[in-house]
């Protein structure tokens, strides 16, 4: 067993008043001691600050980035990303200088990808993951269509379908849409038109990522191979499609509903994830507070702006 004593921020009852304290922490066997440096404030994280969390006193906090003290699955010293195993919900969080954590929580961080966008990217990533691999279970050498290829979750599963093997990925983007920012991450791009009409010139494909729902999901139907499918991921432009039947039995293609919150994470997804949007290079907005202003974050709760928490900076 190994502990360290260190500054945490600790709830002692509903509402975003935190206390700093310091405490001692052991790591036991199956667990990982690591030395803080960041953490996200995610919507669970609020949420179970409002009121709900399970246990007082509570160190919130489920995601964030350490460097290990030690650990039977990570090198001390390796910088790796934590989240899952009931971290910041049902056992102690990551808001400290310190935390111990169950070594199945602990993921390799890629050496080409920051600690900062992988802890902004985390949450997409996790979502273009489960749409793209394990919900559409897209195959090396395969035509992917994403739709919606401008926004950012799009964006990651176009990455995700790349790393994955795809041969194609095309992005179906608004006439009116700028495409600067999709870069390298698609071999085309095709436009959608005002009313959501899918042009003639998108080709077959083998998987649809659809984030846009609508006309644009009877549109892609169309150009799916028999045998393909169409992971629904967002219904952005309308929560009402028309489905033709004939054509649905008749190339015998599935419809995939992608549901993140009732879908559990396999072993190495978190790892996965990243790995596959490293080599995107995406670089999100992000700012970076000091953990002494955590008042100051969780009352800004309606910004769209990620924020996340320099944990080396406590009191």
């Amino acid at each position: 067993m190994r502990s360290q004593e260190g500054t945490v921020l600790r709830s002692h009852g509903p509402g975003p008043e935190l206390a700093v304290e310091e405490i001692s922490q052991t790591a036991g066997p199956g667990e990982t001691l690591v030395e803080m440096r960041l953490a996200a404030v995610t919507s669970q994280d609020r949420a179970l600050l409002s009121g709900k969390q399970l246990y007082a006193p509570f160190t919130p906090g489920s995601e964030g980035f350490g460097v290990v003290i030690s650990s039977a699955v990570a090198a001390t010293g390796a910088g790796v990303v934590l989240r899952g195993e009931g971290i910041g919900v049902t056992r102690p969080g990551l808001w400290g200088r310190y935390a111990v954590v169950p070594d199945a929580a602990v993921h390799p961080l890629p050496p080409t990808l920051e600690p900062t966008t992988a802890l902004t990217l985390l949450t997409p990533a996790l979502t273009a993951h489960t749409a793209v691999r394990r919900v559409g279970q897209v195959l090396a050498g395969e035509t992917v269509v994403v739709t919606g290829i401008t926004g950012l979750v799009a964006r990651l599963c176009a990455a995700v379908a790349r790393s994955a093997g795809a041969a194609r990925v095309i992005g179906l983007a608004g006439v009116m849409e700028s495409v600067e920012l999709v870069g390298d991450l698609v071999d085309q791009i095709v436009r959608v038109d005002e009313l959501g009409q899918v042009g003639r010139d998108l080709p077959w494909c083998d998987l649809a990522v659809d984030t846009l729902g609508g006309p644009v999901t009877s549109g892609v139907l169309g150009h799916i191979t028999p045998g393909g499918r169409i992971a629904l991921l967002g219904y952005k432009t309308g929560e009402f499609t028309t489905l033709d039947l004939h054509q649905l039995i008749g190339r015998d293609l599935r419809v995939l509903p992608v549901n993140v919150q009732r879908t559990t994470l396999e072993p190495g997804a978190v790892g996965q994830a990243l790995a596959d949007i490293a080599p995107a290079r995406l670089r999100p907005e992000v700012e970076l507070l000091p953990a002494s202003r955590i008042s100051e974050v969780l009352d800004r709760s309606a910004s769209a702006t990620r924020f996340l928490l320099d944990l080396t900076v406590l009191s």
